[in-house]
């Protein structure tokens, strides 16, 4: 990888929570009771699937019983999601990735606990979103697994409303990633974790190798060339 620890230690500063911008609304507790049994409702009998592609494969918040490769058809990864707070500032806002329509996109199934989904659900939900908006984008797919197709819960798939910012090129991306940071880290290590874990499952993204090719570079454009004289 050519996005290092190192390169990514340079993006890192201090930054304040904001708290939520004032075009999204906050949820208290008891919407997360609400959305969890709602959820659960929707969902087919069988185990309960949780369907990685970033940042829960090396952030987790739950405990699993086994994990896999898996295959979501129909769905791909893109940095569409727009971030003023968490890994941005409303200065420099970050970008996050999220599941796009079409495509493939190649994860890791993780299966949760048999025993009190209700209180799993609510942990998951609460780990992903302070925002109902940011609710509004969990979602049942199906996978395709060693084991055959399940139906997996995934998040910030198919994202509408402020939210969501057009697909930008590469360049454009790996701009905001080496610059955009917030109170929960910098976008490159977001990007330096996700490649670098999907690599540790025999999963490599070819959009997000050459993302990191190019973040990499900005960075040491940025704090590593010496200035003209």
């Amino acid at each position: 990888m050519a996005l290092t620890a190192e390169l990514v230690a340079l993006c890192h500063r201090a930054e304040p929570d904001r708290g939520l911008p004032d075009y999204l609304t906050e949820i208290r507790d008891d919407d997360y009771e609400h959305f969890a049994a709602a959820l659960l409702k929707q969902r087919e009998p069988g185990p309960l699937w949780l369907f990685a592609y970033g940042s829960l494969i090396w952030k987790p918040a739950y405990d699993a019983l086994e994990h896999c490769r898996a295959a979501a058809h129909g769905w791909h990864r893109a940095f569409t999601m727009h971030l003023p707070r968490w890994r941005g500032t409303p200065e420099q806002p970050g970008l996050m990735m999220v599941l796009e329509p079409g495509g493939c996109c190649i994860g890791v199934a993780y299966r949760l606990p048999d025993a009190d989904h209700h209180e799993q659900m609510v942990r998951l939900l609460k780990r992903e979103s302070a925002s109902r908006e940011g609710l509004e984008a969990a979602r049942w797919i199906h996978v395709e697994t060693p084991q055959g197709k399940v139906q997996a819960l995934t998040f910030w798939a198919g994202i509408k409303g402020p939210l969501r910012v057009e697909k930008q090129d590469h360049e454009r991306v790996a701009a905001i990633l080496a610059r955009a940071c917030g109170h929960a880290g910098s976008g490159a290590e977001y990007l330096f974790h996700t490649v670098t874990k999907l690599e540790e499952h025999g999963i490599r993204d070819r959009n997000l190798w050459r993302l990191q090719h190019l973040v990499a570079e900005e960075i040491q454009r940025l704090h590593l060339t010496p200035p003209k004289p």
